[in-house]
This record gives structure tokens, C-alpha cells and sequence, in this order.
């Protein structure tokens, strides 16, 4: 089942993923705490690297993440924005991070965690933050998996682009998604 809300743009969430299956995982969705920072850059780079395997070659996905981000810049990108973390008694096993405008910086989940229902609510309950913030337009750029998770959740593609990480192109997508009921 499902428990939770929002109180004061603070989301406190509890959910258990799939209850009837063996292994079920109860996962807590909050906010992002500075002790999360390592954890996050591990699980960033274990994504690209093994969840985005299937649409991104050895080449791509070392430029993309050629080791788990660390450091200032890391933890500001993290602190600075509206970041959400799926917690499980396993681990964290998923994050999405909104900047105040409406750009959806990051999301990224646990390769194992990928088709369990975990991403989507991850992502509800930051949609939910944008509109408790007013935001009427969100916009990010995806990767060829993120792409087909954010047309599940109504977002259109906007255009294909052409982006270089450490000397080699990547393809991605601007996508968009205007939120209804938004001040």
C-alpha cells in the first residue's frame, strides 16, 4: 500500500513495490540529506553503466560517466535543487533531482529496481513537488531509456540532440511536459 503526502513541500512517502511477489521492497521517497551524496554517485554510475547498457555502447557510456561524480560540484548539484531519494531497507535505489524552474536534472534508478514501479513513483511524487513549487513546464533532457519512461508519463519530445562528453557524441532528447493545475 501507499502512505504519505506532501506537508510544507516536504514529501514523506512509504510504499511497498509489488506485495504480493517474493522480495518485496517497502521504499521510503525524501528528500535528499548531504550523507547521500557517495551513495548517489555510485548508483548514477552503476546506471549508466549497466541499465543504460542496452541503448548506449561501452564508448558512450564511459564518456558519459567515466567514474562516479565526487567532490563540491557533486553535492551542490544534489543540495542546490529539489533532489528525492527512493530508500530501502537494501539501500538507496533511485533519485531525481528538479531545479526550481522546471529542469529535471537527473533520474536514475538501481538497474535492478528498473521495471519495478519504483521510477514512476519516484517521478510522481517529484511532479507532485513541482506543482506544490508552481511550476507549469517541465523540461529535461533524456536518454534513450529516460525517454521512453518520460512518454509513459506524458511528456513530449521536443527534439533529438547531438551532445559531446569527454570527445565522444552522445544522443539525447529535449522533452517536455506542461503540468496542469500548476499556479
Amino acid at each position: 500500500g501507499l502512505a504519505g503526502g506532501f506537508i510544507a513541500g516536504h514529501c514523506v512517502l512509504r510504499k511497498t513495490l509489488d506485495p504480493s511477489q517474493p522480495g518485496a521492497m517497502t521504499l521510503f521517497i525524501r528528500r535528499y540529506r548531504p550523507e547521500d551524496a557517495n551513495a548517489l554517485a555510485e548508483l548514477f554510475f552503476h546506471a549508466v553503466h549497466v541499465g543504460a547498457a542496452h541503448a548506449y555502447s561501452p564508448e558512450e557510456r564511459a564518456a558519459w560517466a567515466p567514474r562516479p561524480p565526487r567532490g563540491p560540484d557533486w553535492t551542490t548539484r544534489l543540495g542546490d535543487n529539489v533532489t528525492l531519494v527512493a530508500d530501502t531497507a537494501e539501500g538507496l535505489r533511485g533519485f531525481m533531482t528538479l531545479t526550481r524552474d522546471g529542469y529535471l536534472d537527473l533520474a536514475f534508478v538501481h538497474p535492478s529496481t528498473m521495471g519495478s514501479g519504483l521510477a514512476g513513483m519516484l517521478y510522481r511524487a517529484l511532479e507532485a513537488e513541482a506543482a506544490f513549487l508552481g511550476v507549469a513546464c517541465l523540461s529535461t533532457d533524456a536518454s534513450h531509456p529516460a525517454r521512453v519512461f518520460f512518454t509513459k508519463h506524458g511528456w513530449a519530445t521536443k527534439s533529438r540532440q547531438q551532445v559531446e562528453r569527454n570527445g565522444i557524441t552522445l544522443t539525447n532528447f529535449r522533452m517536455e511536459k506542461e503540468l496542469t493545475g500548476a499556479a
